[in-house]
């Protein structure tokens, strides 16, 4: 799965003083049948981006819990969680062409009316867009983890960011990430610690097993097959 998202620094007054990409956009070709679904199915389930806040109930037509997955990359899990929770909205994010094709063309054959996206930078959705404690729930999975040293700067999960994210989260709202490399997993541990408005779900502290909540994706499938572990962490809002 692939995410697709940029991070920023910030000076020592938190402002914004650089924009450094955590991803490399490669759009990649589109198939025939992205190309169509693009063109019929992206006016009904696609939200342009406008640096404006979103009315959440009147996109979806309802008050329904919200969740936000950040980098769905071709959206398997995505329509997969749509199509099983339908009382619940969900709001996705991909810079990704073809994941937004294969997405769209996915929900419409799932007949799904509980499913938006955006194809815009996850970062400036949260700013601009998503309306202070508004979401039930932020996913992350499986993102870029920048393994080389020098590239670990551009990970999406830095502490800007993170407390980007809890300030769209309503009270008790859950922060959900997955990643399939360790050293990220405990870096993404270190960096939401140190935040005292979020509450481990694990009761060490640490990592939970994979929530029912979160489908098995065939990205995590052949990782298992490979013998490759997967760290989940969940925590929530606290104040």
């Amino acid at each position: 799965m692939i995410t697709d998202v940029i991070s920023t620094k910030y000076n020592q007054n938190a402002h914004a003083v650089l924009r450094i990409r955590s991803f490399v956009r490669r759009q990649g070709r589109l198939t025939k049948g992205q190309q169509q679904a693009l063109h019929r199915y992206w006016p009904v389930m696609g939200v342009e981006y406008e640096p404006k806040p979103l009315n959440i109930p009147a996109l979806f037509g309802r008050n329904a819990p919200t969740a936000l997955e950040i980098g769905f990359g071709m959206g398997a899990s995505l329509v997969t969680m749509a199509s099983k929770n339908p009382q619940q909205n969900f709001l996705g994010i991909e810079v990704h062409l073809p994941g937004v094709g294969a997405c769209l063309a996915s929900a419409h054959r799932t007949k799904l009316s509980n499913l938006r996206i955006i194809h815009h930078d996850a970062v400036e959705i949260l700013q601009n867009m998503i309306p202070d404690s508004s979401l039930d729930i932020v996913q992350l999975f499986f993102p870029d983890p920048w393994q080389k040293a020098r590239h670990n700067k551009r990970r999406i999960v830095q502490i800007p960011f993170v407390e980007l994210v809890l300030q769209k989260l309503k009270i008790n709202g859950l922060f959900h990430i997955a990643t399939d490399w360790q050293p990220y997993a405990e870096h993404i541990l270190k960096v939401i610690t140190q935040i005292i408005s979020y509450r481990n779900l694990s009761g060490e502290n640490n990592y939970l097993p994979r929530p029912d909540t979160r489908p098995l994706t065939k990205f995590e499938l052949r990782g298992k097959r490979l013998g490759h572990d997967v760290w989940d962490l969940m925590f929530a809002r606290s104040k």
